[in-house]
């Protein structure tokens, strides 16, 4: 294919990224804006090693110049106050890894490992993290590989999954694999996860899921590449029915306590959040059922997502507590209210996904319209817990709905019910372009927060992880554009 010809492919295909500094709608992938960015500039410098010394209640993980945005956070079962996490740059080329060995009060940063460039004049950057850990304190990092040649159009993409022995402070290994020249699929949005159940037969095998982008054809749909050797080989199947359209997005992995492994995603097609299992290690597949119908398709315009749209993007895991729902599976996932605005939903199954509840909301029903997007969704596998994370507009000032905080909201009762939300960020943020109209710390460095945003909880502990804006008007000497831009924030919330 062309390159002019695979890049209109690739303009129509999911995820909403517009080109820096324009406000359209065209379905680009997430790490488009950094692909469009490291064609008209020189990629950032190495940002090195940093640790985050802030005081409070919120914690500034990044640390750095450049922005950075889509960020994840895992908790090491094997010890609770080790977290690993992760996130895109924007103005680099490599991923970002972070690391704390004391609950996260502070943190370290590193970059993560990228494969030789294609071709002479190639480029390659990382997209899209996401992080696990195994039962024997293993941390895992999977993310996507993008080719391309400066100027000349995409090479191709590939997965990445890195391996840490040492709780995120080292990546010394790393397996590059899944390379397709985009001539047929795309790989994109790959999602990690373990089986962490210490009775299984399958006990820590690794899950990795994405969707395979393919404009439409039968190549395209969710692929599931599964390791039973600690990272070091991968064997992918499609989870997906392979006669089917191939239009997903977002693919979700997670693990039941009997070793059962499942994934749901975005199926625009259908305009459903549909949903798969294995019994036999992701070998092989059951056909897809449905968790539940929706009304908006992949993505949504809202006025705190100015430059970019929401993604509508499933997340989901599993009961592995020793409580009175063990082995309840949940799913949540933003979609359009009745009156026009994005709220976060939540259904859950005791039959292995055969049927599922009703819809409902996990946050406060207010009296003046919200939006709330970017969700993740965590169960506790100590408590049984069910914890989402998300963004919120509700304590927007500027009375159009551009700013946004983080909330919490937490079900102790198997999802039945949800307490009231809690506030966790501790300053708005506004990436909406203000326009003059007033003050305010609005930006737009192409990405805004990404696709979504990191929650991880053990022991009754729990960690949400965001991207924020709110040192937009800082000084920070040293960096290009004189302020700190985007950074990544974290909280404890217990």
């Amino acid at each position: 294919m062309k390159p002019s010809a695979l890049l209109t492919l690739l303009l129509s295909l999911v995820c909403a990224l517009p080109v820096f500094g324009q406000n359209n709608n065209s379905h680009n992938p997430t790490w488009w804006n950094k692909y469009q960015y490291l064609l008209n500039h020189p990629a950032d410098s190495p940002a090195g090693a940093n640790s985050s010394l802030s005081a409070g209640a919120n914690v500034d993980v990044s640390n750095e110049c450049g922005p950075q945005s889509e960020t994840y956070i895992a908790i090491n079962p094997l010890n609770s106050k080790v977290l690993a996490g992760g996130s895109n740059e924007i103005f680099r080329l490599p991923m970002r890894g972070y690391f704390s060995s004391n609950n996260g009060t502070s943190w370290g940063g590193v970059d993560l490992p990228l494969p030789p460039a294609i071709g002479t004049n190639g480029i390659d950057f990382g997209s899209d993290p996401s992080l696990v850990f195994d039962t024997q304190g293993n941390a895992f990092y999977s993310y996507i590989i993008v080719f391309f040649s400066n100027g000349n159009g995409i090479n191709g993409t590939e997965m990445a999954v890195a391996k840490s022995t040492d709780g995120g402070k080292t990546w010394p290994s790393v397996n590059f694999f899944g390379f397709s020249s985009g001539s047929n699929h795309f790989n994109d949005k790959p999602m990690i996860t373990a089986d962490a159940n210490s009775g299984s037969r399958f006990r820590d095998n690794l899950y990795l899921a994405w969707d395979s982008a393919s404009g439409g054809s039968t190549a395209g749909g969710i692929r599931v590449a599964t390791s039973t050797d600690h990272g070091a080989s991968f064997t992918t199947v499609r989870a997906d029915d392979p006669s089917g359209p191939g239009n997903a997005i977002g693919a979700s992995p997670f693990v039941g306590p009997d070793g059962t492994v499942y994934v749901a995603w975005n199926d625009f097609s259908a305009n459903t959040i549909a949903f798969a299992r294995s019994a036999d290690g992701g070998a092989t597949w059951q056909r897809p059922n449905i968790v539940s119908t929706k009304t908006a398709l992949f993505d949504l315009g809202i006025p705190a997502e100015e430059f970019r749209r929401a993604l509508v993007y499933p997340s989901c895991d599993a009961d592995r507590s020793s409580g009175p729902h063990r082995g309840r599976l949940y799913c949540s996932w933003m979609d359009l209210t009745a009156s026009g605005n994005s709220d976060i939903f939540l259904a859950f199954s005791d039959d292995k996904g055969n049927t599922w509840s009703h819809p409902a909301p996990v946050t406060d029903q207010l009296s003046f319209p919200v939006d709330r997007f970017n969700q993740w969704m965590a169960v506790d596998p100590v408590t049984g817990d069910v914890n989402v994370s998300f963004y919120d507009t509700r304590n927007d000032s500027t009375g159009f709905r551009f700013q946004t905080d983080t909330f919490f909201s937490q079900s102790t009762n198997g999802g039945q019910s949800f307490a009231p939300n809690l506030r966790v960020s501790t300053a708005s943020s506004n990436e909406h372009d203000c326009n003059g109209l007033f003050p305010c710390n609005a930006i737009d460095y192409g990405n805004q927060q990404g696709d979504y945003e990191g929650l991880a909880s053990f022991g009754g502990v729990s960690h949400p992880i965001w991207t924020d804006s709110r040192l937009q008007q800082a000084p920070a000497p040293g960096c290009r554009t004189g302020v700190a831009m985007e950074e990544v924030f974290t909280a404890v919330v217990k």
